[in-house]
């Protein structure tokens, strides 16, 4: 299990709630902070600041394409929180990485992809 956030993650939950079965939500965070994923429509990319336990996302691109209304609604809300996301941890007995936001809240919990 990596003690870091670096790496290839796939999104469980995304707020307090589950993700739309088959739709993949993914996170790809390098060692030189480059970012990319798919929201589960349209694909991202941008840069993050990581510095201990603290993440920052910088502004993401994304592209644009049409998908079904409930797709589209779990991508901004996915986006959304990575926009607010101000730290991470990993728990090392589930093997998952927990983004969170300036209080310590829960936005998204990844398995290792």
């Amino acid at each position: 299990m990596p003690l870091t956030p670096v790496g290839e993650w796939l999104a469980e939950t995304i707020g307090s709630g589950g993700v739309l079965d088959r739709i993949q939500t993914t996170l790809v965070l390098g060692a030189d902070g480059a970012v990319s994923g798919s929201g589960g429509c349209n694909r991202y990319s941008g840069k993050a600041k990581l510095s201990g336990a603290a993440l920052l996302f910088g502004p993401l691109s994304a592209s644009r394409m049409a998908c079904a209304p409930a797709v589209i609604a779990q991508e901004q809300k996915f986006l959304l929180a990575l926009e607010r996301t101000r730290a991470w941890r990993i728990d090392p007995l589930r093997r998952k990485l927990i983004l969170l936001d300036l209080t310590g809240t829960e936005l998204v919990r990844f398995s290792t992809r």
